[in-house]
C-alpha cells in the first residue's frame, strides 16, 4: 500500500512540475529554437529597465498583417469568400450581372475566370458588394456571415482558421506592455467586428483598407475606395491612424515588405518576422508562385539581407490551429 501511495505522489509531482513548466512558457505552440529564441530575447531587451536596447511602455507598438499572418489566407482571402457569397445573395437585384464581369463567372461559379481581370476585377467586387448600406448594417452582416460561414478545406468556422501561436505571441507582447495593433490590406470594417474576439485586438487598433462614406450623421458607405493599406500604404497608415513607428512588425507576403522596412528603419532594437507558409499537410504550402499572400524570392532575399526572421510553420510551430490541441 505503501508503495503505491509513493508512486501516486511520485506521478503528483511530475504532473505539477510540467503544468508549472507549460504555465511559465508563454510561447507553448511553439518549438524551442532560433525563431521563438528571437521573440522572447527581444521582448526581454526592450523590456527590461536598464538596459540600453529599454524602451519606454508607451513606445512599445508592435503591427501585424492580418491574411496569412494571424489566420489563414488560402484557397481565397477569406474576405473575398465574403464578397462572393455577398454577389450570389445579391444577384435577384442586379439581373445585368448575368452578362457582366467579373460577376457573369462568379455566378457560374467560374471563381478563377472572375478573377483573371486581376486588381481591378477584384476590386469591382469588393466595392460592389460592400457598398451602398450603412457602416453598422454592414458590421451585422460581416457578423453574422463570420457566425456561420465554413472554411471550405477545414470546414470549420473562419474564426477558427487563426494561427494559435500568433495568437500565443499577441498575448505575451501585451503582456509586457505592448499595444498590438492589426496593419492590413483587408477591409477595415469587414475586420473590426470580430478581431477582439478572435486575437484580443479591439477595434480601434485595427487599420485596413476602405472604401469612402458621404460623412453624414448616418454613415452610408459609397461604391468608391478611398484608402488601400498595402504594400506602400502600409507605412502611411501606421503614421495615420496610430502615430508613432512599431518597433516590432509581422507579415508573410510581399505586401507586408515596407512595413518591415519602415520599422527596421527605427533607433534601437527591432523585431521583424515573416510567416513561410511551408506546411502543406497542416496548412498549405506556397510562396513565389501563389498570386495569394505572395512570398516571392525577392522578398526572401530581403529577409535574408537585413536579418528578418523567417518563420516555417513547418519547423517552427508545434501547433498551427487551436483545435489540435482538443
Amino acid at each position: 500500500m505503501k508503495t503505491t501511495h509513493n508512486k501516486f505522489v511520485l506521478l503528483a509531482i511530475v504532473i505539477a512540475s510540467l503544468t508549472t513548466a507549460y504555465a511559465q512558457d508563454p510561447l507553448p505552440s511553439w518549438n524551442d529554437g532560433p525563431t521563438k529564441k528571437s521573440i522572447t530575447e527581444f521582448v526581454a531587451k526592450v523590456t527590461k529597465e536598464g538596459s540600453p536596447d529599454f524602451v519606454p511602455v508607451a513606445e512599445r507598438i508592435a503591427t501585424l498583417d492580418n491574411d496569412g499572418t494571424l489566420w489563414c489566407e488560402q484557397p481565397l482571402y477569406f474576405q473575398l469568400l465574403f464578397a462572393l457569397d455577398r454577389v450570389k445573395a445579391l444577384a435577384p437585384q442586379h439581373p445585368e450581372w448575368k452578362t457582366k464581369e467579373p460577376f457573369a463567372s462568379l455566378l457560374k461559379g467560374d471563381v478563377k475566370g472572375a478573377l483573371a481581370g486581376g486588381e481591378h476585377a477584384f476590386l469591382e467586387i469588393i466595392v460592389v458588394t460592400h457598398a451602398g448600406m450603412t457602416t453598422a448594417e454592414f458590421e451585422k452582416i460581416v457578423a453574422d456571415w463570420i457566425a456561420t460561414a465554413k472554411h471550405p478545406k477545414f470546414k470549420r468556422p473562419y474564426t477558427e482558421c487563426v494561427y494559435q501561436p500568433m495568437v500565443e505571441l499577441l498575448a505575451y507582447l501585451r503582456a509586457n506592455g505592448f499595444k498590438t495593433f492589426i496593419v492590413s490590406g483587408g477591409g477595415i470594417e469587414f475586420m473590426r467586428p470580430w478581431t477582439e474576439k478572435a486575437y484580443g485586438i479591439p477595434p480601434e487598433h485595427v487599420v485596413g483598407s476602405s472604401i469612402k462614406r458621404d460623412g453624414k450623421p448616418v454613415l452610408m458607405r459609397l461604391p468608391e475606395m478611398s484608402f488601400i493599406d498595402d504594400k506602400t500604404g502600409k507605412p502611411v497608415g501606421i503614421n495615420s491612424h496610430i502615430g508613432r513607428r512599431p518597433i516590432a512588425a509581422f507579415g508573410n507576403s510581399d505586401g507586408d515588405q515596407q512595413m518591415l522596412e519602415w520599422t527596421q528603419a527605427g533607433s534601437g532594437a527591432r523585431l521583424m518576422m515573416l510567416v513561410h507558409h511551408d506546411d502543406a499537410v497542416r496548412e498549405f504550402a506556397y510562396g513565389a508562385e501563389s498570386k495569394i499572400g505572395t512570398f516571392s524570392d525577392a522578398l526572401m532575399a530581403e529577409a535574408k539581407k537585413n536579418s528578418w526572421t523567417v518563420i516555417s510553420m513547418k519547423d517552427d510551430w508545434k501547433t498551427i490551429f487551436a483545435s489540435e490541441n482538443k
